[in-house]
C-alpha cells in the first residue's frame, strides 16, 4: 500500500494537501508582490569625506563606517567594502558602496564611494 496515495485518497488528506497548496500559492504570491531584496548592510555616507588617502588607518575606517561588510584583496591590497543594496521589481532601486584599499601598514591607498542617489 502507497502511503502517498491513502492520505490522498481520504477526506482529511484532500483537506491537508489542498492547505499546502494554498500555503504555497500564497507564500509566493506574497514573494513575488513584495519583490524586494536587500543585500549588504548601510553605511554612514556623510563619513566618506573624513577619509584621507595617505592617513586614515584600518583602525579610524571600523569607527567611521563599522565592520566591513566583505573584505579580500585588490591589485596586491587588503580590500575592504562596504555595500548597500536595495533592489525591488517595482519601486525605486537603490544602491550605494565604498570600497577602500590599504597598504601593508594599515593606510588608505586608494577608496571609491559609488550611489545610485544622483543628486548632482
Amino acid at each position: 500500500m502507497n502511503i502517498g496515495n491513502h492520505f490522498e485518497s481520504t477526506k482529511r488528506g484532500v483537506i491537508i494537501r489542498n492547505i499546502a497548496i494554498i500555503l504555497i500559492l500564497l507564500a509566493g504570491i506574497s514573494l513575488f508582490t513584495s519583490g524586494c531584496v536587500s543585500l549588504g548592510k548601510d553605511f554612514p555616507e556623510s563619513n566618506v569625506s573624513l577619509i584621507k588617502i595617505g592617513q586614515t588607518t584600518k583602525n579610524e575606517i571600523r569607527k567611521l563606517f563599522g565592520s566591513t561588510w566583505l573584505s579580500g584583496i585588490q591589485d596586491g591590497e587588503l580590500t575592504w567594502t562596504y555595500g548597500n543594496y536595495d533592489y525591488s521589481l517595482f519601486g525605486k532601486r537603490e544602491a550605494k558602496d565604498l570600497v577602500i584599499q590599504f597598504d601593508e601598514k594599515g593606510v588608505v591607498t586608494t577608496y571609491t564611494f559609488s550611489t545610485t542617489d544622483h543628486d548632482e
